[in-house]
């Protein structure tokens, strides 16, 4: 089965590839957020594991999808500064998202409106947790649209298989986050139908980083590496300045460092397993 949906995915090529993998990461945010036609409110004790969760699928991935790959890339392409690529990809990618972050008006989850961070703004309250959503999900479909290119050129380190793995992976921890954006919306009364929307468009921006990293990899392979751990570094700085603090605001916090623990082995399997 695995070998026959790999196949499929080395025949569409890479930007398709991409494409269709972070389509099924966003389809599976759309179905977390569709909880809020049957649920109103989510305990803060379930809801933090899951964040926790999240923020373990993200590290595993940031080093066994990306940062790994950079490195067995980097000792062929500039044999002698291995760690270079990885180590200037990773800053450079943190330091993208710290750029966002800074410029961007934006509130994380848990956190009240006087928390908003950003540039100042009166936006909604509802358009300021979208936007921090958004914002988190950048470099995930980054990741996943680098590595499908990344294998498409048969580098040391990178594969199909591997490319599917981190895709199930981000689709599995963004289920949560479908949940984490539409409860809270209809928790201060936005209705059903909108919680929904705004819950799965939260992550429509993950086809489209996908498809621009693929095709980034495509046609400029001397960044590959630089690539990869760029996008390493956009995942790990979301996981410090917004996932874990977020868990850590409530009396759950031991029950989110379990999550955490758990979605790192789920991420860990799944990559060597497939990968």
């Amino acid at each position: 089965m695995m070998q026959s949906i790999e196949q499929f995915f080395i025949e569409i090529g890479p930007v398709y590839a991409a494409l269709i993998a972070t389509t099924f990461t966003w389809l599976v945010t759309a179905a977390g957020a569709s909880l809020v036609f049957f649920f109103k409110t989510l305990s803060r004790g379930v809801l933090d594991p899951m964040l926790g969760f999240t923020g373990g699928v993200m590290v595993a991935a940031s080093f066994w999808s990306l940062l790994n790959p950079a490195i067995e890339m980097s000792e062929k392409m500039y044999p002698g500064y291995s760690w270079v690529p990885a180590a200037v990809g990773f800053l450079l990618g943190a330091l993208f998202i710290y750029f966002l972050d800074r410029v961007t008006p934006h509130l994380h989850l848990n956190f009240g409106i006087s928390e908003t961070e950003g540039v100042k703004t009166k936006l909604h309250k509802t358009t300021l947790l979208i936007l921090a959503i958004t914002l988190h999900n950048i470099p995930e479909g980054l990741a996943v649209g680098v590595l499908f290119g990344a294998a498409a050129t048969g580098m040391d380190g990178a594969s199909v298989s591997a490319a599917i793995a981190l895709a199930i992976g981000i689709g599995i921890q963004n289920f949560p986050e479908g949940i984490a954006v539409a409860m809270p919306l209809r928790r201060h009364g936005v209705s059903r139908k909108r919680s929904f929307w705004y819950g799965q468009l939260s992550a429509i921006v993950e086809p489209v980083a996908g498809v621009v990293g693929a095709i980034a990899v495509i046609y400029m392979q001397p960044i590959l590496p630089f690539a990869l751990a760029f996008a390493a570094g956009a995942m790990i700085f979301v996981v410090v300045e917004e996932v874990i603090p977020e868990t850590q605001r409530d009396k759950y916090t031991d029950r989110s460092v379990l999550g955490f623990i758990g979605g790192f082995l789920i991420m860990m399997i799944l990559d060597v397993s497939l990968g």
